[in-house]
């Protein structure tokens, strides 16, 4: 199964409110399921936010899901879409690099930021999704937060939503594992 039908299987089963059809239609529409997850950190390669979202919904299924106190359809949103923003974001380029072993210089590939609506990270992905469909305020704080000190900005906001919204500290748990921890030698752009 491709990553892309993944992402799909677990969206579907999971994430049925209203809208969430549209927003998947529209995601389908964009480079979401070939692009990086960054520019040359984590998964900086062909699907490589498809990669990461995944492993984020997994960490955060693995670890923090409590039955009976966590909701399947929050998880999945906030797992699957927190990186929302990175769709349409990231443009092939070409830079020369000097190889070590000839002395030639070569052009080779890499990852560019274009970012054609500079709203900020979390807050742009809950944007993109209140688009399509209506967040419960636990969700779009997990998003907004999901970067934690990573992130512009916050001062208190980051520590007040942590305390009141647990997702949100589940999440932002989740994406430094998945990102430091699991994703590692994930960095290769092909042309």
């Amino acid at each position: 199964m491709s990553y892309k039908d993944e992402f799909i299987k677990i969206y579907e089963e999971n994430i049925t409110r209203n809208g969430s059809k549209e927003l998947l239609e529209w995601m389908c529409k964009t480079d979401f399921f070939t692009a990086p997850a960054s520019s040359k950190y984590h998964c900086a390669c062909e699907e490589g936010l498809v990669m990461h979202s995944l492993s984020v919904y997994n960490v955060m299924m693995e670890k923090h899901f409590e039955e009976g106190i966590d909701s399947r359809d929050s998880f999945a949103i906030c797992a699957l879409l927190h990186d929302l923003c990175k769709a349409q974001f990231y443009k092939i380029s070409t830079r020369n690099v000097k190889n070590e072993q000839t002395g030639a210089w070569e052009k080779v590939p890499y990852y560019t930021i274009e970012d054609a609506f500079p709203y900020g990270h979390g807050e742009k992905s809950v944007y993109l999704i209140e688009r399509f469909m209506r967040l419960k305020p636990a969700e779009a704080m997990a998003i907004r937060w999901h970067m934690g000190g990573f992130d512009e900005g916050g001062g208190f906001s980051i520590s007040q939503a942590y305390e009141k919204y647990p997702i949100a500290v589940k999440l932002h748990l989740a994406d430094l594992e998945s990102t430091y921890l699991r994703e590692k030698g994930t960095s290769v752009v092909r042309k």
